[in-house]
């Protein structure tokens, strides 16, 4: 009999934005998220990109970012990001989620303010580590609820 936990689906986190879309990938726990790229979102190759780097680290599922304003409501933002969720899910066969993206653009800019990288770098890094803080806080959410 095996005392080991059951191993935790990998996850991808995407930051769906204006510009780029920002990529994330759980550990193989499901506990920690990490950055990994940055796409263009006028890329033709997106969903295909996507699909290398959801086999390359595992992943099973997909979490996209919902830019909800302030009070809650959904915008223009979130039907893009509703529709571009759609089209990953169709696209890779993968069951999609989404998780309130709220200020993590702001919160991975500052990280990386504060770690020193210069502004070329900031600009270059700032998608998939806002993508890191989404997915970061969905496995948070998720580790919570099932310790309830």
């Amino acid at each position: 009999m095996s005392c080991a936990p059951p191993a935790a689906r990998r996850v991808m986190g995407l930051d769906y934005g204006t510009a780029r879309v920002g990529v994330a990938v759980s550990d193989g726990l499901g506990v920690t998220a990490g950055p990994v790229a940055v796409i263009p979102r006028r890329d033709p190759r997106l969903l295909e990109r996507l699909a290398e780097i959801m086999e390359e680290y595992g992943a099973e599922s997909v979490v996209v970012g919902l830019p909800v304003s302030l009070d809650g409501s959904e915008r223009r933002a979130a039907a893009a990001a509703r529709r571009f969720a759609a089209e990953v899910g169709r696209a890779l066969s993968a069951p999609v989620e989404f998780y309130d993206e709220r200020f993590t653009t702001r919160i991975a800019a500052g990280a990386l303010a504060e770690s020193g990288a210069g502004r070329a770098k900031r600009r270059g890094a700032v998608d998939k580590v806002a993508a890191a803080v989404m997915l970061q806080g969905y496995l948070d959410r998720r580790a919570r609820k099932g310790a309830l």
